[in-house]
């Protein structure tokens, strides 16, 4: 039976520039039936390596353990030393990951920049990520890619968002015992692409998964690609409530079983309050019951 954590979404900005603290969230994740929370690197109760350690103690405290750090290096940059840095910053986010107990690291391909062509940004992307797979073994850290829409405080959207690019990227990558797919079936639906098609491809190199519903508040998907050059997530999209959405869990769940999934599925929803969130993780208990059994 998989596990269930939640990626605080709706709390991450004030989480980043300390109008919330990490305990806080900490205490609400406790209040939901929760196996875990997920972390991002930029929270600012992180800054200081010697809280790590803390912060994974006081999770445990409350039954709540910290599976994944959701991380977001930019490997597609065109500028050598740009990379270098990425991949040095990447290293002490695997740190991080360590010290917080975490088993999983995510990574990301990079920023879709106008001027890199496809082939230019696998290779970018491939070969920064493989630089990053010996320090992750030393730590026991499997660094998970995710088929990703946009990093909020990035400019342009995810090089590989789409389902061609980032199957070959991940083949370029390889085998790796310390190397997986972290599936998110909405960011394909935001390509125009089908989830289901995606997953079927690479379900047997599926470590993680996120849970998320997205919906468009206006406007159309075409409407959404026109607005690449927009700092952050564009205003006209939404994280829905779990099964509210454009997603069909039962068809996700079941490809999921198929190929023996057992690791963690975390939430990303509440952005109109922990209540919201409250009824996510309902349905997905639901869901995850029903196909995984109990």
């Amino acid at each position: 039976m998989p596990k269930l954590s939640a990626f605080p979404k709706a709390y991450l900005n004030d989480l980043c520039d300390g109008s919330m603290r990490l305990s806080e969230f900490i205490d609400l994740a406790a209040g939901l039936d929760l196996d875990g929370i997920e972390l991002y690197p930029l929270i600012v109760d992180l800054e200081d390596p010697t809280s790590w350690s803390n912060y994974r103690e006081e999770a445990g405290s409350k039954g709540l353990a910290i599976p994944m750090l959701c991380c977001s290096p930019d490997f597609t940059h065109p500028d050598p030393a740009f990379r270098a840095a990425e991949i040095e910053k990447e290293k002490i986010w695997i740190e991080m990951a360590a010290a917080l107990g975490a088993k999983y690291c995510r990574v990301l391909s990079g920023q879709r920049r106008p001027e890199v062509s496809r082939e230019l940004g696998i290779e970018l992307a491939a070969t920064s990520i493989q630089a990053c797979l010996p320090y992750a073994a030393d730590l026991g850290i499997t660094l998970n890619l995710e088929n990703h829409y946009k990093d909020g405080f990035w400019e342009f959207p995810e090089f590989a968002q789409p389902m061609e690019i980032f199957c070959d990227l991940v083949d370029a990558i390889g085998e790796h015992p310390n190397f997986g797919v972290n599936y998110d079936p909405s960011n394909t639906i935001l390509a125009g692409e089908d989830p289901l098609e995606i997953l079927d491809r690479v379900k047997h190199r599926v470590v993680t998964m996120h849970a998320s519903d997205r919906y468009l508040k206006n406007g159309t998907l075409e409407d959404l690609a026109r607005e690449e050059g927009v700092m952050g997530y564009a205003a006209r999209l939404a994280h829905g409530e779990i099964g509210q959405g454009m997603n069909d869990y039962d068809a996700i769940f079941s490809t999921l079983n198929s190929v023996g999934f057992e690791s963690w599925i975390s939430i990303e929803d509440g952005e109109d309050g922990i209540e919201q969130l409250g009824r996510s993780v309902t349905f997905l208990r639901g869901k995850m019951a029903e196909h995984f059994g109990a």
